[in-house]
């Protein structure tokens, strides 16, 4: 008998585990797919590709990016996704280069948050840094970003 428990318990662990490792893979294959739709947004920023760009953002995509002004004041500056897409794919000087790093990425379907610190430069220039926060939503075409807000400075950059 007590053998027979030993086994049952065993086969029991074992299921268990694989249960778990399964759902690891699942939950790392959609921390991944997030992660690339965030990188080919940066992709097509690089590219000047506007087009590339409108495919991984939804058509009402928010931004906002918080700064401080003069009286240590936060203030949220708003943007039209559709403005940037037609300047990211408007001929421009520099290549708009903004590198992350450290993301994080947070998942409870059918929403994703990704928290990327970053740097940005115009062609080789540093310019400012901050963190980004994703908001993405998975649609019937897959993971797209519906809100980014952002953090701007140029002091007390890593």
């Amino acid at each position: 008998m007590k053998s027979h428990l030993t086994r049952s318990m065993q086969n029991a662990f074992v299921f268990a585990l694989l249960i778990l490792t399964n759902h690891n893979v699942i939950a790392q294959d959609k921390s991944a797919e997030v992660k690339a739709v965030v990188n080919k947004m940066f992709d097509a920023m690089r590219a000047g590709d506007s087009l590339s760009l409108r495919s991984v953002v939804t058509a009402d995509c928010a931004l906002t990016s918080l700064s401080k002004n003069k009286a240590d004041s936060t203030v949220a500056h708003t943007s039209n996704m559709q403005g940037f897409i037609k300047a990211v794919g408007t001929p421009h000087k520099e290549k708009w280069d903004e590198r992350i790093y450290d993301v994080k990425v947070s998942i409870d379907e059918p929403m994703a948050i990704v928290w990327a610190p970053y740097k940005f430069y115009l062609g080789e220039t540093f310019s400012h840094c901050g963190v980004n926060v994703f908001t993405l939503i998975n649609t019937k075409a897959g993971w797209k970003i519906s809100a980014i807000t952002d953090t701007r400075r140029k002091e007390n950059c890593p």
